[in-house]
């Protein structure tokens, strides 16, 4: 039998009872102000995470055109941030 570190552990055991989409969806929610900035995160209500399409919903018209024009590189920042693939798609509402 392998040894592992706590932490590879814990990364085997999302991996593989499938809870790691809901974990990143989490973590999304409460490291957003880290991962866009304190103005970004000021004016977007909610975002949620599924299969890897981020939504984001926002009233502001503004941060809507801005958001849209730099999707690729929110995609990139959220992706450098996780370390791994965790969105591939931003919707914004």
């Amino acid at each position: 039998m392998g040894q592992y570190s706590i932490g590879e552990a814990i990364n085997l055991l999302f991996e593989k009872s499938r809870w790691k989409p809901k974990v990143n969806e989490l973590r999304m929610r409460q490291e957003w102000e880290e991962i866009v900035g304190k103005t970004i995160s000021k004016y977007t209500r909610s975002v949620g995470l599924y299969n890897k399409t981020l939504t984001i919903y926002t009233d502001v018209a503004a941060l809507k055109q801005e958001l849209q024009l730099g999707k690729e590189q929110l995609v990139t920042r959220i992706n450098e941030y996780f370390q791994e693939r965790v969105v591939e798609e931003i919707i914004i509402k």
